[in-house]
């Protein structure tokens, strides 16, 4: 059996390397390094996908929160609702524009932030919301959405993880996460499930006033060259990657129902092992497991992650500190609010081997370890 990754990126490659190899030499032909017309192409393909209005390409995600944050015009010592169970990103950009991350507790069974506990945080200086999608499903955006209305808030969804599940409305209709609330941002980390060979971002919006003002500020804050109307900041996607992805975004279904696939094994295995909880997909949400993250009950959670280790297996903790006890955040950040259920996460969550190349021997072969661990 070959080595085992948490993500097998060398593989994926390999599957598609006459496009990508085709993709690349393009660009290099062309010597259009910065600003290519694969950076548009991509763009567009991506719009088309997503069922968007305008996309926005940029250097990274924690940029595409930056720079989205940004074309709102908060100011300084506004509030930013934010989850605490999260990678930092999501709040980081909050503190470095001098507003204030107000930390609240997410849902235990899908990770992610509530309406409910969102709604407790708002006060009279609130004005946006950060939901993100963690691990490859929805936030409630329907609640969410209702509350920004309620409460004249933006809403600026975190899509890194999540790129390409839909989410589903109690009228039944579908929409792709990172288009429903004002503002989408997505990262293109190659570990991403649209990922490139490199850094690379994009924020998402249907209104064209922000559209024009998220391109103009990731264009030192200029729509003609050498005039600048506000201060923005240098961050675009280079041609080389816009073409890698331009490729790969006509696999990202393939390659996540690959990863769902994949899940649904790992669940059905583990379903009635006692000291673990499987992932719980919502009712309206679609999954696109860019993790797969289990719950290890008892203090084992750790004990687990070196047994499979000791056996070549990998295993991950995202993450094992919440944000409202991060040292970066104690003094300029606000906690709403109990925040049991980040830090009982931060103490039980363990992510197992998740990507595209998971061959049925692999997941047999992780299944049984975890299995052996419990005496199963």
């Amino acid at each position: 059996m070959k080595k085992i990754e948490m993500v097998d990126l060398k593989s994926q490659y390999l599957r598609i390397k006459t496009e990508i190899d085709s993709a690349i030499n393009e660009v290099i032909e062309n010597t259009a390094f910065i600003n290519g017309k694969h950076v548009e192409t991509f763009s567009e393909n991506l719009k088309t996908y997503l069922g968007v209005n305008y996309v926005v390409p940029c250097a990274n995600g924690t940029d595409a929160l930056q720079v989205a944050l940004m074309a709102l015009n908060l100011k300084t010592g506004d509030e930013v609702i934010v989850p605490s169970f999260t990678f930092i990103a999501s709040a980081e950009v909050i503190g470095l524009l001098g507003l204030r991350p107000v930390m609240v507790d997410v849902d235990y069974d899908n990770f992610n932030v509530t309406a409910k506990n969102i709604e407790k945080a708002i006060t009279v200086n609130t004005k946006a919301i950060i939901p993100v999608h963690l691990f490859g499903q929805a936030s409630q955006m329907e609640e969410i959405m209702l509350l920004a209305k309620k409460y004249d808030l933006y809403v600026v969804e975190d899509n890194a993880q999540a790129l390409g599940a839909d989410y589903v409305f109690d009228s039944g209709k579908r929409q792709k996460l990172g288009t429903i609330g004002h503002i989408g941002c997505t990262s293109f980390f190659p570990s991403k499930n649209l990922g490139c060979y490199g850094d690379g971002g994009a924020v998402f919006t249907n209104d064209e006033t922000l559209a024009k003002r998220l391109k103009m500020i990731c264009n030192h804050g200029s729509t003609v060259k050498y005039h600048h109307e506000v201060l923005g900041v240098n961050s675009r996607l280079d041609t080389l990657q816009a073409a890698i992805l331009d490729v790969k975004l006509k696999y990202l279904n393939t390659f996540n129902k690959l990863r769902y696939e994949a899940a649904q094994r790992y669940s059905y295995a583990f379903k009635d092992i006692p000291g673990i909880i499987t992932p719980k997909e919502s009712t309206f949400s679609t999954h696109v497991y860019h993790q797969y993250t289990l719950k290890v009950l008892d203090g084992k959670r750790d004990e687990l992650k070196e047994f499979l280790a000791k056996h070549g297996i990998p295993a991950m903790v995202y993450y094992p500190i919440p944000l409202h006890k991060q040292e970066a955040f104690l003094q300029i950040a606000h906690q709403s609010g109990d925040m049991s259920v980040a830090e009982k996460l931060c103490d039980e969550v363990l992510s197992l081997p998740m990507h595209t190349e998971l061959d049925l021997s692999t997941i047999a072969f992780i299944i049984s370890k975890v299995m052996s661990f419990y005496g199963k």
